[in-house]
């Protein structure tokens, strides 16, 4: 098995046909289709449907460890490029929604001015879409709710963030500026999926007051959350970065003492070293944290190894 190989497989994926790999290779078909004869039998299986022109269950398998291979051989050359201060090449970053809202315009400006070479891939997505992108090489590095479940991951807390309730001005709960858990019990909610981390520091929260949370939806993605509560849809459990402070509308906060506080970190593979571009991007990303965190309302900076706040898990 050879690079060339992987990098055919991958072209035939991308491409959809023999001839589409080859003109993406700047070779001619006879090639790819040996190479890929080759690779099947090394492996002693077959890849490409031919009849079809799709990758067999087993071409899939294979495809996402040649993706990942051809990704740290691309590391090996931005790492001998970033010898010295010039760091250059790609760096992908995941990062949930509400906080890339406030922080990517701030990190993406650092970025440009420390490392104009360096090129940020930003996916902007929920937690439980990112975590997988992470382990599959996909992203280098992503900033999630924690805590993390996966012992292939490994993760430094940035920030706690207060939760809040967020209500339409219409909704019963919009009457008052603080309430209790019991309170909100009494009321159907926009909740977190079940099995994400801030959903689960709920129930647990919940458990302690000793009462139940009644769903009258359950979403995985904050923005939607925050989205639906605007809308009149239902009052939505939301972390305080989803209502920005200059935001203005026919809605309220509600305080709920007692809740937990939503942890945020940056994640990243135990196995697999981060390359020089994407240490560069997390070095700058703890700054911006670090300085520009405490000017937002109801987020609380954290030290590296610092324990999430009580009450959260």
């Amino acid at each position: 098995m050879d690079l060339r190989q992987l990098a055919t497989l991958a072209a035939i994926a991308e491409h959809g046909s023999f001839s589409g790999a080859a003109r993406a290779l700047f070779t001619v078909q006879s090639n790819v289709s040996a190479h890929l004869a080759r690779l099947e039998k090394e492996l002693g299986v077959t890849l490409v449907d031919r009849k079809l022109g799709q990758l067999t269950e087993a071409g899939i398998l294979v495809l996402g460890r040649a993706r990942a291979i051809q990704r740290e051989v691309d590391a090996v050359y931005d790492d001998l490029a970033s010898l010295g201060e010039d760091v250059s090449g790609d760096a992908r970053l995941g990062v949930i929604g509400t906080t890339a809202r406030w922080l990517m315009p701030q990190l993406l400006t650092a970025v440009r001015d420390a490392h104009p070479r360096v090129r940020a891939i930003v996916v902007e997505a929920s937690t439980t879409s990112l975590l997988p992108q992470l382990m599959s090489g996909q992203l280098d590095l992503a900033v999630v709710n924690l805590p993390l479940d996966d012992p292939d991951l490994v993760a430094d807390p940035l920030f706690a963030e207060d939760l809040v309730v967020l209500a339409a001005m219409t909704h019963p709960l919009a009457e008052h500026d603080e309430v209790t858990l019991a309170e909100l019990a009494r009321h159907r909610l926009v909740l977190p999926a079940p099995g994400t981390a801030l959903r689960e520091d709920l129930e647990d929260e919940a458990r302690r007051a000793g009462v139940t949370l009644q769903p009258l939806a359950e979403i995985d993605g904050v923005r939607l959350l925050a989205s639906l509560a605007f809308e009149g849809f239902g009052a939505a459990i939301v972390p305080a970065t989803a209502v920005p402070g200059w935001l203005k509308g026919p809605f309220k906060r509600v305080r709920v003492p007692g809740l937990p506080r939503r942890v945020v970190g940056v994640a990243r593979r135990r196995r697999s070293a981060v390359g020089a571009p994407a240490r560069a991007v997390q070095d700058l990303l703890v700054h911006v944290v670090l300085t520009k965190g405490p000017r937002q309302p109801g987020v609380h900076v954290m030290t590296p190894h610092e324990p999430p706040p009580s009450p959260a898990r």
